[in-house]
């Protein structure tokens, strides 16, 4: 098959190009510039290379020059609006399109009410990232039901991976927070440290992506978590990464108001608000049952695995 996979090397598509390659089909990436994926693979030199980006060209022209690539799969990792995904879909109506699967977010279901959380749960998404990924979720289910385009929408957790920071024990992406856990320094948690995030590996979530493209008639019209088996507490993260660095666990906790004045940048309170507030547990039953889902990685593996890599690539040896 002809796939395209637009964001190719980015945090999934590092790993679900070389997977797709493998697999035999002719994959055509998508980027912006001339970004590497972040981990290296021999596949990629079976890989067609294009360069558009989605921001700077004309309304509509992007999705003009997806759709006259003709390709059996879209796989789009990088839309963030309904106007795009609209724009997408019309385009890609009259070409050999199969299947296109949308990239949306767990951000999409906003505050849980009932846990664990199942995709099609009532969403309340609580900013514009969250409400365009619900939108679009809408707009393409309604499509299938309607017109029978062939779509899948796919909901990752908090994607991690060596090579990028990735979410911290305090929710957020200040990766000297490791830093200090290291050195067996304290650290300073929001409230009781009971809120919780559920972190995926990004090659976990690439695997999900390849069996709704192989389990395409169990994947059309639905939408599915890309999360680990687990999801973990502020407070046991802390915990689990004083013990990867073999240091007396020291963990502090201090009510929300404090530990903003505590925190004091701007950007961290409010990547570590908007975490904490969705803190949930979402379900992967459906994805196992229907698309044979199966994460290789448990949460605490991939967490240690990008701490291991941050590590040895010295990143805390650099000033803050």
């Amino acid at each position: 098959m002809k796939i395209v996979v637009i964001g190719g090397t980015g945090h999934i598509g590092t790993y679900l190009v070389p997977l797709l390659v493998k697999a035999g089909n002719d994959v055509i990436s998508i980027t912006r510039g001339q970004s590497k994926p972040y981990k290296e693979d021999a596949a990629w030199i079976n890989v067609e290379h294009l360069i558009i980006d989605r921001d700077k060209e004309a309304e509509g022209e992007f999705e003009k020059k997806i759709a006259k690539l003709n390709a059996d799969v879209v796989v789009d990792l990088i839309n963030f609006s309904l106007d795009d995904t609209k724009r997408m879909t019309e385009a890609l109506k009259n070409t050999n399109l199969s299947h296109y699967i949308f990239c949306s977010s767990i951000w999409a279901h906003g505050k849980p009410t009932v846990l664990p959380i199942i995709e099609n749960q009532p969403k309340f998404p609580l900013d514009e990232y969250g409400r365009q990924k619900a939108k679009s979720e809408d707009y393409l289910h309604n499509l299938y039901r309607q017109e029978s385009f062939p779509e899948t929408v796919i909901m990752p957790g908090q994607i991690s991976g060596p090579g990028w920071v990735i979410m911290n024990p305090v929710a957020n992406h200040d990766y000297w927070i490791f830093n200090k856990i290291r050195r067996g320094e304290e650290i300073a948690l929001p409230n009781f440290g009971m809120e919780t995030l559920h972190h995926v590996h990004a090659d976990d979530v690439a695997m999900l992506f390849f069996n709704a493209i192989t389990h395409r008639k169990s994947a059309l019209g639905e939408s599915f978590h890309a999360v680990g088996a687990e999801s973990i507490t502020l407070l046991g993260y802390a915990q689990a990464m004083y013990r990867y660095f073999e240091q007396e666990e020291k963990i502090n906790f201090l009510p929300w108001e404090e530990w903003y004045k505590y925190t004091e940048n701007e950007d961290f309170i409010d990547r570590t608000y908007h975490h904490i507030v969705r803190s949930g547990y979402f379900s992967i039953e459906k994805a196992k049952r229907l698309l044979e889902y199966n994460p290789r990685y448990t949460l605490l593996e991939t967490i240690e695995e990008s701490v291991a890599y941050m590590v040895e690539h010295q990143w805390f040896e650099q000033q803050k």
